[in-house]
């Protein structure tokens, strides 16, 4: 059967841990693994982190810098699993919807 989650249904949450970004969790692919979206505003930062399990971001609008790079909307870009990356940096305000395939892992460690 399928799942809809329309719009008005997708609530944010403030990430107390990040400052400036909140997040709509849409649907977990995988035991531990996520689909969302998340929202930062502008000057908002990620610090550097891995994830024990490959993501998969698409910059859905605004602008942010990650690893150095330049990304506006429309970027895709993919982490594999164990791999550094960040600081996520919001130029302006910014929404990416991001797929985790597995477990966050203890954040924080890069």
């Amino acid at each position: 059967m399928q799942a809809f989650k329309d719009i008005e249904d997708q609530e944010f949450t403030d990430i107390d841990f990040l400052p400036g970004s909140s997040i709509s969790v849409l649907a977990e692919p995988v035991a531990e693994g996520s689909i969302h979206r998340l929202k930062m505003k502008a000057g908002a930062s990620i610090p550097p982190h891995t994830h024990p399990a490959d993501e998969f971001v698409y910059v859905l609008s605004g602008r942010l810098k990650t690893s150095g790079r330049d990304c506006k909307a429309g970027t895709f870009w993919k982490t594999p699993k164990g791999i550094a990356q960040g600081p996520h940096e919001a130029v302006s305000d910014v929404e990416i919807i991001t797929i985790r395939l597995g477990a966050m892992g203890a954040f924080g460690a890069s």
